[in-house]
């Protein structure tokens, strides 16, 4: 991984935990079961990547661009979204371990989380419009000053989500889910 810029590659089975990889393009790239857990992919650019039962735990991507990223069974515990470039941000996420990611002020319209552990993961101020959290965990979950307009949240589950401190409008929840939208209110739904 030395050249500047890979196109059209896959990288399988590649070990590079606790390395720096910088200033780097990655362009139609495919990453299988990799790890690069505790890396540094600060300062990177990935347009139309997939990566697939990765470990990226603690990556660090501090002005990294990710344009048109799906992770499907990756591990991508404590990583911070929010450091990323917000130019191009698009990502989607299928079978992932999410747990104590941010996306603190990151721009999530119509981003899928499909079958995800997103447990104590960040989106404070972030912009949620048209997401699909399909049969996501969200426990402990923060959500403060987020906008989900029109976000799907019908097979989403342990979530709790202030109706007052959010944007909700038109977003769909479950009827078993409306406990959540209620514990400020400190009342009992049967």
């Amino acid at each position: 991984m030395e050249e500047q810029l890979h196109q059209d590659k896959t990288f399988e089975k590649i070990i590079y935990s606790g390395k720096a990889i910088k200033g780097r393009e990655f362009e139609d790239c495919m990453f299988k079961n990799c790890d690069f857990s505790n890396g540094d992919f600060s300062s990177n650019r990935f347009t139309d990547c997939e990566f697939v039962g990765c470990n990226l735990a603690m990556l660090k991507l501090r002005g990294a661009t990710l344009n048109n990223v799906t992770f499907k069974e990756c591990k991508l515990t404590g990583i911070n979204f929010g450091e990323c470039e917000e130019f191009l941000f698009t990502v989607g996420f299928e079978s992932c371990l999410m747990d104590y990611t941010s996306f603190l002020s990151r721009k999530l319209s119509k981003t899928n989380f499909v079958d995800c552990s997103l447990k104590n993961a960040v989106f404070e101020q972030a912009t949620l419009t048209k997401a699909n959290f399909d049969n996501t965990d969200l426990a402990g979950a923060v959500f403060e000053r987020t906008n989900l307009s029109e976000a799907d949240l019908v097979t989403a589950y342990n979530y709790i989500i202030d109706p007052e401190l959010n944007i909700i409008k038109k977003a769909k929840f479950s009827q078993s889910g409306l406990a959540g939208l209620l514990v400020r209110y400190d009342i009992w739904v049967e």
